[in-house]
């Protein structure tokens, strides 16, 4: 039997931008994905804390040690600049494995969104 887990998790980062205009998914600085073993073109969950909107889309890089957290596309309307979310990525493992999986989780500072 297989089961989906948390595999990566960026907990509480601010937005810093929202792009309706721009085709969709959501630019992550580049230094948090590989911090959360997140991968461009990734399927994410996004848990907004100052609305309780929850929505999913896919990772993009940003420029490294930017800060950069912007909802592209359809995802703008569900976020504002300054908001602070949850960036979740599962993973289908083996039950067995799942026992013993750690998956990738960072605290990154939520003022500026770095990762001291």
């Amino acid at each position: 039997m297989q089961i989906q887990v948390v595999k990566s998790k960026i907990h509480r980062v601010s937005v810093t931008g929202a792009d309706l205009n721009y085709i969709g998914s959501i630019t992550i600085d580049e230094a948090l994905m590989e911090a959360s073993n997140i991968i461009e073109g990734e399927k994410v969950s996004i848990v907004n804390i100052n609305n309780g909107e929850r929505l999913e889309t896919y990772a993009i890089k940003g420029n490294r040690n930017s800060g950069d957290i912007t909802l592209n596309g359809p995802a703008a309307r569900k976020v504002q600049k300054g908001d602070i979310i949850i960036i979740i990525s599962y993973g289908i493992l083996d039950f067995e494995e799942a026992k013993t999986f750690k998956p990738a989780i960072i605290f990154p500072n939520e003022k500026d969104n770095s990762l001291t």
